[in-house]
């Protein structure tokens, strides 16, 4: 039997206090009009950490150091494809959070974690429940 080949994606729990940064989604098919954080795919013949890393420079223009990551959760999800999620929160980074990709987002904006809006895609929602605030890692 051959084997299944995965789609890996990172996300960004990016910290400040007790607030995260959300950006809006648009454009994307997927949950536009939600709000989500950082994320991307892992692309061929690249760590996860290194993808972070890349993401957050291109989707935020801010600058990250692999001792600035660490894993909180990872979560293997069956919604419309089979995908495997790495999610990494970091409190210290380089520059201003800026929206990057303004084709793919509205806005980015820091939310209270304790006071999330509804409208957070249900698996970031999850994730940051379990993950971030209950320390489940898988």
């Amino acid at each position: 039997m051959a084997r299944y080949p995965q789609i890996l994606s990172v996300h960004l729990f990016l910290l400040k206090g007790r607030e995260i940064l959300l950006q809006m989604r648009k454009n994307t098919g997927y949950r536009d009009g939600w709000w989500s954080v950082i994320a991307g795919h892992v692309e061929a013949r690249e760590s996860a950490t290194r993808a972070m890393i890349r993401e957050a420079r291109e989707e935020a223009g801010i600058e990250l150091e692999g001792e600035d990551i660490s894993l909180v959760h990872v979560m293997h999800r069956f919604e419309n494809q089979e995908r495997v999620d790495f999610f990494f929160k970091s409190t210290k980074w380089r520059g201003d959070p800026t929206l990057m990709e303004p084709e793919k987002a509205w806005e980015l904006r820091w939310f209270e974690v304790s006071a999330l809006p509804e409208n957070v895609v249900p698996y970031v929602r999850q994730a940051i429940d379990l993950g971030l605030l209950k320390g489940q890692v898988y």
